[in-house]
C-alpha cells in the first residue's frame, strides 16, 4: 500500500471512530495539493480540505492526526446539527 492509500486509511478511521454512520468519498487525486473529501450522514453533506502532506503524515505525526481529528469532529458535529 503506498503512503497516500495509508493516510486516507488512517482517515477513514478516524472517521469511523468519531461516528460510524458517517458516510466519506475521497477523491482519487488532490487538486491544488488538497484533497476536498466529502463527510455526509443522510441528507446532510459537509467537505473536509485536508493537504496531501498532511493527509500523507497522519500515520507518522501525532500532531497532526490529532488536529485531522479536531476537524473531522468538528464537521460530523455540523453535519448532526443540520439532519
Amino acid at each position: 500500500m503506498d503512503e497516500f492509500e495509508t493516510g486516507k486509511s488512517q482517515f477513514l478511521e478516524l472517521v469511523k471512530k468519531v461516528d460510524p454512520q458517517v458516510q466519506v468519498v475521497i477523491p482519487t487525486t488532490p487538486g491544488n495539493s488538497m484533497f476536498l473529501i466529502s463527510l455526509s450522514k443522510g441528507k446532510a453533506k459537509k467537505f473536509v480540505m485536508i493537504s496531501e502532506d498532511d493527509l500523507v503524515d497522519l500515520v507518522e505525526d501525532d500532531l497532526i492526526r490529532s488536529g485531522v481529528e479536531d476537524q473531522i469532529r468538528q464537521t460530523i458535529s455540523e453535519i448532526s446539527t443540520s439532519s
